[in-house]
């Protein structure tokens, strides 16, 4: 069994959604929290997995389809470096076979130009994906930090500082 410090990190993408308001999708994880998560801290943004071969701005698209139904967007950035968390040594030991560390993430900012009508995680993905989220809501930008698990504090403070001159009304 290879060392937790030794474990290679999953590539991933993160979708911060901005409104016309400036303000950006937050979702309420589906299910339980788990036994290290308080429901204040169940709040995300859209993320996932690179699939093999997949360019990470096709699979933030993709990633924010599968978990919000949503396709209205105008790419606003890309977040120039990845941001990297650990989970939980118990957390890791249980999450993807206990294959990974954690997550590194490439980031991208979009601008939903749809109607809010589109947006549905009940039926994300056209109803072809298991919903990931319970509920959603617009949140303001630098509140996130304070909505996601601790552990994922740290990316999202740097999301924060990368995405803060897309968080004003258009």
């Amino acid at each position: 069994m290879p060392r937790f410090e030794d474990l290679p990190y999953r590539p991933c993408v993160g979708v911060a959604l901005f409104n016309r308001q400036g303000r950006v999708f937050v979702g309420r994880r589906k299910g339980p929290a788990p036994e290290h998560v308080d429901a204040s801290h169940a709040w995300q943004m859209p993320q996932g997995g690179i699939d093999p071969g997949e360019e990470p701005l096709a699979t933030a698209r993709r990633e924010l389809f599968e978990e919000t139904n949503v396709r209205s967007v105008t790419l606003l950035a890309e977040a120039s470096e990845w941001f990297a968390y650990d989970l939980p040594q118990v957390v890791a030991g249980q999450a993807w076979r206990g294959k990974y560390r954690g997550q590194t993430q490439k980031w991208f900012a979009f601008r939903f130009d749809g109607d809010e009508s589109e947006i549905d995680v009940l039926r994300p993905g056209g109803g072809h994906h298991k919903p990931e989220f319970e509920a959603w809501r617009w949140e303001d930008l630098h509140a996130t930090p304070g909505l996601i698990i601790p552990f994922k504090r740290g990316v999202y403070e740097r999301v924060v500082e990368a995405f803060r001159p897309f968080a004003h009304p258009v």
